[in-house]
């Protein structure tokens, strides 16, 4: 069997294994959802009131067989009601997807186009001044965390300038990509930092690596201009690491990056699922974790597809 008819055979019981820990997690936060969704209101209910909206939510039986259903109807397609919008799970997601997998696309995009070129020229000016800089960025940018990052952004913008960056109602790109970019570059900016100075580091000790090698060295006791060794026969193979550390960051962006949505008020699948988890939507935070794990599991499978796109020495069958 080789190795991606096994990681094709493995995502089901994976994503059993989330279901079945999301599922219990949920339930163990103190408070129901009747209560959390209604607040004070939720006191004036009468017993026949509360019974009927608990079986109106599927949450009146036990957790076994709220598990059942909820399971078989995930198989179906529906991953059940959200208390807190007052309509399908799946509905809500793929609302809030777009704005998520956007802001993670435009993060990488800005992380490589400043980490890959920093880390570049920090190896080929190993120890030097230069490269002592580079590296002393990279290390205030993955020590900056992200929502300290954005409140900084937001007041230097505010105090020095006198603008603030683009808030209200989310514009999608489809409507008026001016307004969606107003809106997503300041937050693509504060994820893409961090992001940008771990591709920093990470590139400039896989290129340390490759330059070493004896091919590099023949390269240029053959009289290869240093750029061409540097970017077509040093960097191709220096990119994997890299390329891992994508494949987890992106993951991880596509789970929403809450701390930067909720700052700059950004209705990604991030904020949706702390606001569902506040307000003990089980249907909403058991589809919405289910969702995002199914796209990591999907990313580091096209990450190891590109392991042997950039090294065909790589098989899948060998892994």
């Amino acid at each position: 069997m080789s190795y991606l008819t096994r990681r094709l055979v493995t995502f089901p019981l994976v994503m059993v294994g989330v279901s079945i820990l999301v599922f219990v997690s949920i339930r163990m936060v103190p408070g129901d959802s009747i209560t959390a969704m209604l607040g004070t209101e939720a006191g004036l209910l009468t017993p026949q009131q509360r019974q009927a909206l608990a079986e109106y939510f599927g949450i009146d039986r036990g957790w076994l067989a709220q598990y059942w259903h909820w399971l078989t109807g995930v198989l179906q397609g529906d991953m059940g009601l959200s208390v807190t919008y007052g309509k399908p799970v799946l509905d809500v997601i793929l609302e809030r997807f777009p704005l998520t997998l956007q802001l993670a696309l435009m993060s990488m995009v800005v992380a490589l186009a400043v980490g890959l070129p920093a880390g570049v020229y920090a190896a080929t000016r190993n120890e030097r001044p230069s490269d002592l800089i580079v590296r002393i960025v990279a290390m205030i940018g993955q020590s900056t965390p992200s929502f300290v990052l954005g409140l900084l952004i937001i007041y230097v913008l505010s105090a020095g300038f006198g603008i603030l960056p683009t808030m209200g109602e989310y514009v999608p790109i489809w409507v008026d990509p001016l307004a969606n970019l107003g809106q997503l570059i300041f937050p693509s900016l504060t994820l893409g930092f961090a992001f940008a100075a771990a591709v920093t580091r990470i590139s400039r000790s896989a290129m340390l690596d490759v330059l070493g090698d004896d091919y590099v060295r023949t390269a240029r006791s053959k009289g290869v201009p240093a750029r061409k060794v540097i970017w077509r026969h040093a960097l191709p193979n220096a990119l994997i690491p890299v390329v891992t550390l994508c494949g987890v960051e992106f993951g991880y962006l596509l789970g929403g990056a809450v701390l930067v949505e909720q700052i700059y008020a950004l209705p990604g699948l991030g904020r949706m699922v702390l606001e569902a988890i506040l307000q003990r939507d089980y249907a909403m935070v058991q589809g919405a974790v289910l969702f995002i794990a199914f796209n990591f599991m999907i990313v580091n499978l096209l990450v190891d597809l590109a392991y042997v796109a950039l090294d065909p020495r790589i098989r899948m069958e060998e892994r």
